[in-house]
């Protein structure tokens, strides 16, 4: 009969080896830090939720740079959910920080794009600081090497992208540097899916430029290397995680290595997102395997795409509603003293959350217009 407690503590130590705990990206539970907390002195690092030792060390040593940290998890809360706002998993778990559920605990395909974004959006707020000047310990980027073209020159102040590199990474990858947190595996496949999304981040690199000249003739123009927005970022990560190859974790050679599992052994690439669990099609509510299912989402009855009624809907059908809503929609003055405000009700066709097109408000608008000016 005692050994009963051992069983039980033995197949949870093999199911938190197989799944592995997500403690790359319980930083991302930054974005919750109050405004009252300073982050001035050091003993404030201890006060932040969801870091692990290591990355309170480089708060302590760093402490200029956390407010910007923060600053970047939230970022990506806002980015995830953008990128996902019309597929059935929408990124709400992320919000749970740093309690996640199963999608984001195991190796799944969407744990491989928060890994990829959060790696991506901490170096692009860094980077964005040293420019704007909110960094004490960095300044512009470097003036490049080559020529900018004809009638171009370097100038202005360039994303100091190195740095935010050098940094981001430092902080990001901290956690999974550490021995004994989950398996190798996993270790691996996020450390991967995190110099993915860095990757991304380099590639949105591009010159911008601005026009100087008489009666704007742009005879020269001023140009820099700046990095595109976050979000421009998450839709490159997107394309990736729509695209991501599953792994396996198998010997090759004297040593381990992922490498896909479908497909003929080969080294995985750099510029892929992997994976080591399949997951579920989100459609049913199911907080086993981090599923929030898709009822009462909103959906488009004239897409074809993941927004579609069909496919968010996962087959089950859709209610349709109309609505009808009072909204201010113009103002007229009357004379030199009197401003009439104009309420109008309009009629929208709604699936669940969906909003229509407005009937006939122009028309209204019109008649009232016409009936003041007489």
């Amino acid at each position: 009969m005692r050994a009963r407690p051992q069983v039980c503590e033995a197949l949870l130590f093999a199911l938190a080896l197989q799944t592995g705990v997500c403690y790359g990206i319980k930083w991302l539970a930054l974005s919750k830090t109050p405004a009252a907390l300073a982050l001035n002195q050091t003993q404030h690092c201890k006060q932040l939720e969801g870091l692990v030792s290591a990355q309170v060390q480089l708060c302590r040593s760093n402490l200029q740079l956390m407010h910007t940290v923060v600053h970047a998890a939230r970022e990506v809360m806002k980015a995830c959910r953008r990128a996902f706002a019309d597929m059935r998993w929408n990124c709400s778990s992320i919000e749970l920080a740093p309690n996640y559920l199963l999608d984001l605990e195991r190796g799944t395909r969407e744990s491989a794009f928060v890994y990829a974004l959060s790696a991506a959006a901490i170096s692009h707020t860094i980077a964005r600081a040293c420019t704007s000047g909110d960094l004490p310990g960095c300044s512009c980027g470097p003036v490049p090497g080559e020529p900018p073209g004809p009638g171009n020159r370097w100038g202005g102040c360039a994303d100091n992208l190195s740095y935010g590199l050098l940094m981001g990474a430092k902080f990001s990858d901290a956690p999974m540097k550490v021995k004994k947190t989950g398996s190798q595996a996993n270790k691996l496949m996020r450390l991967h899916n995190s110099e993915v999304g860095r990757q991304a981040l380099r590639a949105s690199l591009e010159m911008k430029c601005k026009c100087h000249g008489v009666s704007g003739s742009c005879s020269i123009r001023t140009c820099w290397k700046g990095l595109q927005e976050l979000q421009d970022v998450a839709a490159d990560l997107k394309i990736r995680y729509l695209s991501a190859t599953k792994v396996v974790h198998r010997p090759m050679g004297t040593r381990k290595h992922l490498v896909p599992k479908d497909l003929d052994i080969r080294p995985v690439k750099d510029s892929e997102l992997i994976y080591l669990q399949s997951s579920p099609d989100f459609c049913m509510k199911n907080e086993k395997v981090g599923s929030h299912g898709t009822q009462d989402r909103q959906c488009n009855k004239t897409s074809n795409g993941s927004d579609s009624c069909d496919l968010m809907c996962c087959g089950r059908g859709y209610n349709p509603y109309t609505d009808r809503v009072v909204e201010r929609c113009h103002y007229a003055r009357h004379g030199r003293r009197l401003v009439l405000c104009l309420h109008l009700e309009a009629t929208r066709n709604r699936r669940p959350g969906h909003p229509g097109r407005r009937a006939g408000t122009s028309k209204e608008t019109n008649k009232i217009k016409n009936n003041l000016a007489a």
